[in-house]
């Protein structure tokens, strides 16, 4: 599975809207996120759709998420933000 083109992460856009507004990640380049030093979300593409690879257990490994529809993208949202949440 390739990493996400540029033509994807402009389908993506307004998601990655949406994930700039949370705070507490930096993006390091274009739908690259990271948490402090580490990687956090990213996306990936392939015949199968678009992916979202992110850490919702600090620092576990990495969950994959399909993001092709947009209740797959607001349950993204919402996973991600409560991993950011202040505790």
């Amino acid at each position: 599975m390739k990493h996400a083109t540029v033509q994807a992460l402009d389908a993506l856009e307004p998601l990655l809207a949406e994930l700039r507004t949370l705070g507490g990640m930096k993006e390091k380049k274009r739908g690259v996120f990271y948490v402090k030093s580490r990687a956090f979300l990213h996306f990936h593409e392939d015949p199968a759709g678009l992916f979202c690879d992110v850490r919702l257990d600090l620092p576990s490994d990495f969950e994959r998420f399909a993001v092709n529809t947009s209740a797959e993208r607001r349950r993204l949202l919402e996973r991600v933000a409560r991993t950011l949440a202040p505790v």
